[in-house]
């Protein structure tokens, strides 16, 4: 049994496999996981590695403890500050094991009863989960869970895993979850606390990451390295493509238990996802936006007086860019910190100042000046647009817009919220067509070889690539199963959220 807290708006909708425009233009990776056992007050460890990986997901949190006889829930709609941090949340939390999840969900309502981790009584005990990735078969495993009697509580993806141990014949837990996981479909990296132990899996192809480390003789299990730095742990290793560890009194044990398959971990992680000062795939993220940069500024050259970053995302790549150009770096725009999403929006005079509200022009600076305007992606392009236009009327003499990723041509299925290929600029315009949208002087991407080689690869093996690229290059690594059955789908009423 679990006590279990929590706040927030109830309610919500069922929702398909589908992406959405957003308000800021951004591709958002859907969440954040965080794991400890063997630590006093494991509850506020967690609280503290979610505060890091706060920028993985900013709608909701939820933390899991386990006190070694009884399960204990909090969750709640909001960030980590302001639910995590009142003490009387924290002792109620209470044992040395404790998981936790940061959210961000698809359009739509958000739904307490969505937010992670998600927990049940199974016969062999408690079961929580917090999962980061979206699972591409959910909806074809969910109808047939539900024509064989299974009651969902929730829209979100996710619960197909529990569902999946809960009906599962194997006797052990352990191997009720790795049948659980033989089943689906996709991409996962997955927290999960029972009486017996901690449990973490990576799939096969290692699209969605998390890395392990350790606090004296304790294991910590995270999204990302940057997580481990806010509570004092050392970085041990990443979690193999395809491996499961278990942790519990006896120390960690690793499994294989999935066959092997060529890696492909998301090549988003280095663009944009992950915070600068974590590493990715063994590379330092900042490192790598800065290499993009410089190869950014080899294979699209300007003519300008100062290199501009769109802040905060594409000031590395800009750094790089100007440094390899040997032109000045200046902040031309500068971002508040303290705007979340637009939430007023009473007409169109007011809807266009939105991106105010995050970015100004830096007027001293740019006035009269031919800039190089450096961003890490172009998604929809409206943020491009008024950006652009900000910059012109801040008296910009000319805009060169350099964007440090490929064009973004398909949606993502993995953990990404993405809109749908329709309303994808660069699926829509080639490359002039976009420029004069944007309202740019020019208009350049890194290509996808440039790309691999700030990874330090030679480039793109078409054959055998080493990440997954899809919403770049449209190929998957996994079938898209409940895409392909769409249309009768919807139907059934079986649609999941894509979800983290």
């Amino acid at each position: 049994m679990a006590t279990e807290s929590g706040g927030g708006t109830a309610g919500g909708s069922i929702r398909p496999l589908t992406t959405h425009p957003f308000d800021d233009d951004k591709l958002r990776e859907e969440c954040g996981v965080f794991g400890v056992w063997g630590v006093q007050q494991s509850a506020a460890m967690v609280a503290l590695g979610l505060h890091a990986l706060q920028h993985r997901g900013q709608e909701a949190a939820g933390i899991v403890s386990f006190d070694g006889a009884e399960f204990h829930v909090h969750r709640a709609m909001g960030h980590v500050a302001g639910n995590f941090d009142r003490p009387d949340i924290i002792d109620r939390l209470a044992g040395e094991a404790a998981i936790g999840h940061n959210r961000y969900s698809t359009t739509g309502e958000t739904a307490l009863r969505n937010v992670q981790p998600l927990f049940a009584d199974l016969s062999l005990g408690g079961f929580a989960v917090a999962h980061n990735g979206n699972l591409s078969n959910a909806m074809t495993l969910k109808a047939e869970l539900i024509r064989r009697g299974s009651i969902f509580q929730s829209t979100s993806d996710t619960e197909v895993i529990i569902h999946l141990v809960a009906t599962s014949t194997f006797r052990t837990l352990l191997d009720r979850f790795i049948d659980a996981l033989k089943q689906v479909e996709g991409a996962y990296s997955l927290i999960c606390l029972t009486a017996e132990g901690m449990i973490a899996c990576r799939d096969p192809l290692g699209i969605r990451p998390l890395v392990l480390g350790k606090l004296g003789d304790s294991y910590i299990l995270a999204s990302e390295t940057v997580a481990l730095d806010i509570v004092g742990a050392s970085f041990e290793r990443e979690i193999e493509p395809g491996e499961l560890v278990v942790v519990n009194g006896d120390g960690l044990k690793s499994l294989m238990p999935f066959d092997r398959k060529r890696p492909r971990p998301c090549i988003f992680e280095q663009v944009y996802f992950s915070r600068p000062d974590s590493f990715s795939d063994g590379l330092s993220v900042y490192q790598v936006r800065k290499s993009i940069g410089a190869e950014l500024a080899a294979e699209s050259p300007v003519d300008a007086d100062m290199v501009v970053p769109v802040p905060d995302s594409g000031t590395p790549a800009a750094i790089g860019y100007a440094q390899a150009a040997g032109i000045p770096f200046e902040l031309g725009i500068i971002r508040s910190h303290y705007v979340g999403r637009t939430f007023i929006q009473p007409g169109d005079q007011i809807r266009h100042l939105g991106v105010k509200l995050k970015h100004n022009a830096n007027r001293a600076m740019i006035a009269g000046k031919r800039l190089v305007l450096i961003d890490d992606s172009v998604v929809r392009g409206t943020t491009s647009v008024k950006i652009v236009h900000m910059l012109r009327e801040a008296g910009a003499a000319e805009v060169h817009l350099r964007i440090a990723s490929p064009p973004t041509e398909n949606s993502c299925f993995y953990g990404v919220d993405t809109p749908e290929r329709s309303k994808l600029l660069a699926a829509q315009m080639n490359l002039e067509a976009m420029r004069e949208y944007i309202g740019c002087d020019s208009l350049a991407f890194i290509s996808i070889d440039g790309l691999y080689r700030a990874l330090g690869e030679p480039g793109r093996n078409s054959d055998n690539p080493r990440y997954c690229d899809a919403c770049f290059t449209g190929d998957y690594p996994t079938r898209l199963t409940d895409q392909e059955g769409l249309e009768t789908a919807p139907q059934l009423g079986l649609m999941t959220e894509e979800h983290a």
